[in-house]
């Protein structure tokens, strides 16, 4: 009997830790989560902060967003202000032309041209520049209309004469110039 008693209470120690570990390693494995604890709330927190940068970066970008589309609104809407305004001095030089009672030719055409060098200056300071080009440059269909084909000395394909000028706005052709070209020979 004292074998069967023996066996069904161990009686070394290394036998019961085969059993049931010992206080130490369940303080070990025990620690973690409460060691863990501090770390996820760290990461909480973490999460939490991320979070809220995420809402005040988004509602930056929201108002940022608002602002440019005020503002492109806002230059779409006074836009050719400052066209109209370098306008007015043209529009005030043709009104004084035109009330001139007793004024000769010579005069008309003095006032004409100077208008006319007014109107370009407003023109130019707006960024908007005539397309010429020089007899003999060559035909660029991006920027001339050919109106027809001539014989000429010149090399075919450039320009003879500009019937009329054409105009950009910065690179932008408003009008392109109309031109006759020089036909092959």
């Amino acid at each position: 009997m004292s074998q069967h008693h023996h066996r069904t209470h161990p009686a070394h120690p290394s036998e019961s830790a085969a059993a049931e570990p010992p206080a130490s390693e369940k303080a070990e494995s025990a620690a973690p989560p409460s060691a863990a604890a501090p770390e996820i709330q760290a990461l909480q927190a973490k999460i939490v902060e991320l979070s809220d940068q995420a809402l005040r970066a988004q509602a930056e970008a929201q108002n940022a967003r608002r602002r440019a589309e005020e503002e492109i609104a806002k230059n779409r809407k006074f836009a050719i202000e400052a066209f109209a305004e370098s306008l007015l001095p043209v529009v005030d030089s043709l009104e004084a032309g035109l009330q001139a009672d007793h004024a000769g030719a010579v005069q008309l055409r003095e006032g004409a041209e100077a208008t006319l060098r007014q109107l370009l200056s407003a023109l130019e300071r707006n960024k908007v520049l005539p397309i010429n080009p020089a007899p003999g440059a060559k035909f660029d269909p991006a920027q001339q209309q050919a109106i027809s084909m001539v014989p000429s000395e010149q090399e075919a394909g450039t320009v003879v004469s500009v019937l009329q000028k054409g105009y950009a706005i910065v690179e932008r052709v408003l009008r392109p110039a109309m031109v006759t070209v020089a036909a092959p020979k």
